[in-house]
């Protein structure tokens, strides 16, 4: 390692955010990097471990642990200490396409299995990436690199999220041909419009669209497979079809009252505001308003938080959020040691601004939704409330059950579901002919991407369920592998 006393001479420190009362002002994202002199002494904080977890990307005790794209950590935190910013981005682009999205939006596994948190905090390897990528960005060495030779293979890909887009980089690096093919208006699938700005400005998924373009991929939106696109017509002009379409079927809230007016899924709700914002910085009113309404967000993850911070900016009333499940810890249980992904209650900058504009966290616990309560007109004007807990039964599985006399009514004109997704749209797989589980996944082979269908690949949320932009990417880049083997005859990919 470059600095072996790295860890015990500096103190991690992370890119200042501005405060919650500023930020909701806008939909900007709100973190200043910190100049490079300082981000070299957070790489030496890197212990370059004998056995370097943060890149492992292995299931312990049931959940991953580290970087499931093998990032080559040691190596590109020396390589910032020692000032080799070049070589740095070099190794970081060896295994992952797409930094500048993952060290956005990663929960960043790497840092929690880092041998540094074991006993004080980890590196800050997410933001180490985020400097390493823009930096190779701002001084020109990010250049298109189109292939100089084409093997004459010709493939599509449906659907332009991280995980179609990297299986199309890593197909066009080989030589191969490639045409991606989006459904919506805006190329980028689920980083597009299933992510907030506050979280990724657009312009950065566009400078990357353009990159591949000038690389000599192609690009068609408006283009629903299936639907206003032939899928045999696909099928007959490509050597292979790789769909990437992701997990489109949101999970429902069934009750009574649902088909009030003001329900809405929170895919619908953020799509819709970050549209008009990038059409018209929401002058021309077509999203969903939260504006002078109290909000009622179902689901506690990532994209209830989303919708949290969304509503704010929007100038709602007021907002809760409700989540079934217990509060975990605030630090890590006996029972959950390092280097397991740690389940402990983490506040995000959603919950985080609540707490600032409402004085309190949002998030309500152990609690669901009994029924949506309609007024005369069909509108939603409340939801009645009730606490659950869970007890085993007879073959030990956790199962839900209501408490008894804990309803309870609140006023709301706006619902949110954000309860996760069951899987991709149906007839994108029928209309391709490829088998799907007993989750409605496309189904393949265990570690394999090619459906039953010739020629028919798939990857990302679409073959392993709703889950992360760094297991997407990871998808992608080995159905990348599978297809050019099956078009070549051999493994040229890794």
């Amino acid at each position: 390692m470059a600095k072996p006393t790295g860890f015990m001479e500096f103190e991690r420190k992370n890119n200042k955010g501005s405060e919650p009362s500023e930020r909701i002002k806008n939909f900007n994202e709100f973190h200043t990097p910190m100049q490079a002199e300082e981000r070299q002494k957070q790489a030496a904080r890197c212990m370059d471990c004998g056995v370097p977890f943060c890149q492992n990307g292995r299931p312990i005790m049931g959940m991953v642990s580290g970087c499931p794209l093998n990032n080559l950590i040691p190596e590109w935190n020396e390589l910032v200490y020692t000032g080799e910013f070049d070589a740095a981005a070099h190794r970081l682009l060896m295994t992952n396409n797409f930094p500048e999205f993952t060290s956005r939006v990663c929960p960043a596994l790497c840092e929690a299995a880092c041998t540094c948190g074991l006993n004080g905090l980890p590196v800050s390897v997410k933001e180490n990436e985020n400097f390493i990528i823009e930096n190779a960005f701002e001084t020109g060495m990010i250049k298109p690199n189109p292939p100089k030779v084409r093997t004459g293979k010709r493939v599509a890909v449906i659907g332009s999220g991280p995980s179609g887009l990297a299986c199309a980089a890593q197909l066009n690096m080989r030589g191969h041909s490639v045409t991606v093919y989006e459904k919506d208006d805006r190329l980028g699938g689920l980083l597009m419009y299933g992510i907030p700005n506050m979280k990724l400005e657009k312009h950065i998924i566009e400078r990357r669209i353009e990159l591949m373009k000038a690389e000599g991929v192609n690009f068609v939106t408006n283009a629903n497979v299936g639907e206003n696109y032939d899928a045999n017509s696909i099928l007959n002009d490509y050597d292979a079809v790789v769909l990437a379409c992701g997990a489109g079927n949101p999970r429902d809230i069934n009750v009574s009252g649902r088909d009030a007016n003001g329900i809405y899924f929170a895919v619908d709700f953020l799509t819709s505001t970050t549209k008009s914002l990038l059409n018209s910085n929401l002058e021309d009113g077509n999203y969903i308003s939260a504006k002078d309404k109290n909000v009622i967000i179902i689901g506690g993850g990532d994209t209830g938080n989303d919708c949290v911070g969304t509503s704010i900016r929007h100038g709602c009333k007021s907002v809760i959020q409700l989540e079934m499940m217990p509060k975990l810890p605030d630090s890590r249980a006996e029972n959950n040691p390092w280097p397991e992904w740690p389940r402990i209650c983490k506040t995000d900058y959603g919950q985080q601004e609540a707490i600032t504009v409402f004085g309190s966290d949002p998030r309500r616990y152990q609690t669901t939704v009994k029924e949506f309560v309609k007024d005369e007109g069909g509108n939603l004007k409340g939801v009645v409330i009730v606490n659950v807990h869970f007890v085993k039964d007879e073959n030990g599985r956790n199962v839900m059950q209501t408490v008894e006399g804990s309803e309870q009514y609140l006023e709301a004109e706006l619902v949110l579901i954000a309860a996760g997704f069951l899987g991709p749209k149906g007839y994108i797989a029928d209309a391709f002919g490829v088998e799907t589980n007993a989750r409605s996944n496309v189904a393949t082979e265990a570690g394999k991407f090619k459906t039953n269908v010739e020629k028919v690949f798939t990857a990302g949320d679409m073959h392993r369920g709703q889950s992360l932009v760094v297991w997407a990417i990871r998808e992608g880049r080995d159905a990348a592998a599978d297809v050019d083997e099956y078009l070549m005859g051999y493994a040229g990919l890794k």
